[in-house]
């Protein structure tokens, strides 16, 4: 199976910075699209910014131009950069990749999430 191990949450300022990062590891034969979501309290969980394998970028509009995603696929690692951070970013933020898993008799592919990491910005 495949393990996403998340690092990087804390507690920040307003108007700080912070890094996740996301390792994948296990019995993966290829990644396509990585991503990083969130949940705040009392909130349904959304896409914050996805990566895909070719390099194409989405994020949610209320992080543009403060957060970046960022792959390393000799790593299989994926990194969000959030720069300016506002209270509102505050969430548990969880990792998720597509990948191609190495099967017994063949390969197949799913999604797979991280446990999370809490982001806290106080004002």
């Amino acid at each position: 199976q495949v393990q996403l191990v998340e690092s990087g949450g804390g507690l920040v300022q307003a108007g700080g910075s912070l890094t996740l990062s996301c390792a994948a590891s296990g019995s993966i034969f290829g990644i396509n699209a990585m991503g990083w979501y969130r949940q705040a309290p009392g909130k349904q969980r959304e896409l914050v910014a996805r990566i895909t394998s070719g390099g194409s970028i989405n994020y949610v509009d209320s992080v543009k131009g403060r957060f970046t995603i960022s792959r390393d696929n000799t790593k299989n690692t994926v990194y969000l950069q959030m720069n300016s951070l506002k209270p509102e970013d505050t969430a548990v933020y969880y990792c998720n990749i597509g990948a191609v898993v190495r099967g017994v008799s063949s390969n197949y592919g799913a999604s797979f999430w991280g446990k999370g990491t809490l982001v806290t910005v106080s004002s």
